[in-house]
């Protein structure tokens, strides 16, 4: 009887070996490998030999630039994340052999891929366009919001709130240029009427002639009654 089990018996520790395997549960400080659950090495540190019956795991410290950040059962550390400014980001917290690097927008820019207490991409504030004004300021995590100036007043886009147009005739001047919602009103002097200027000049002519031609009248006036005169006295001393 004994003689006929014996076929059924190495099948039989095969497949138990293979369920007890499958069935394996490590506690929380340690990992599975193979058929053995080893104890992990501490957050900063690296699996260099996995357990065996008759000895432990042996752990090395992660090299720099490298990290891990739990109990584990890693051949290799993680490598620490690059904080690339070309897309947006600058170190916020510089990695350990404990923690990964923590990265930030840079100034002007905003965080458009969060994760967890990083930022993975980031994108430069919005410039505001002549005739708005910033409504709201820009930060880490959201963008820069503008907004149109109304009627009358006027903003170059860098503005907080738009400023009214310059009033000319309040100032005493012309209106050389009128305000747009982008650009302020321009004001001046103002230029000479050319009709007026013509007319001026014309009148100072007609004074200048008009003044020569009297001067010249009282001269000729001057000169006959001098003459005059002298006639006279001549005939008077002939009697």
């Amino acid at each position: 009887m004994v003689k006929n089990l014996k076929p059924f018996v190495f099948p039989q520790i095969i497949l138990m070996t293979v369920f007890s395997g499958l069935g394996l549960s490590c506690h929380q400080g340690e990992y599975q490998i193979g058929n053995e659950c080893c104890p992990k090495c501490l957050a900063g540190r690296r699996v260099k030999t996995h357990c065996t019956v008759d000895s432990s795991t042996s752990c090395l410290p992660c090299m720099t630039g490298t990290y891990t950040d739990k109990p584990n059962g890693l051949e290799r550390c993680h490598h620490c994340t690059n904080c690339d400014s070309g897309s947006g980001l600058r170190i916020k917290t510089p990695c350990t052999v404990t923690s990964d690097t923590l990265c930030e927008p840079l100034e002007g820019f905003y965080c458009v891929q969060p994760t967890g207490h990083s930022c993975e991409r980031a994108q430069e504030h919005k410039h505001c366009k002549p005739g708005q004004y910033i409504s709201h300021n820009g930060t880490a995590s959201t963008d820069t919001e503008c907004s149109d100036c109304s009627s009358g007043t006027f903003s170059d886009g860098t503005f907080h709130s738009c400023q009214p147009h310059t009033r000319c005739y309040s100032l005493n001047l012309q209106l050389i240029t009128a305000g747009t919602s982008a650009a302020d009103a321009q004001c001046g002097e103002g230029s000479v009427n050319v009709g007026t200027a013509v007319g001026g000049a014309v009148a100072v002519i007609i004074l200048i002639i008009g003044g020569g031609l009297l001067f010249w009248i009282h001269v000729c006036v001057s000169l006959s009654v001098f003459t005059v005169s002298d006639d006279y006295n001549t005939a008077l001393s002939k009697n």
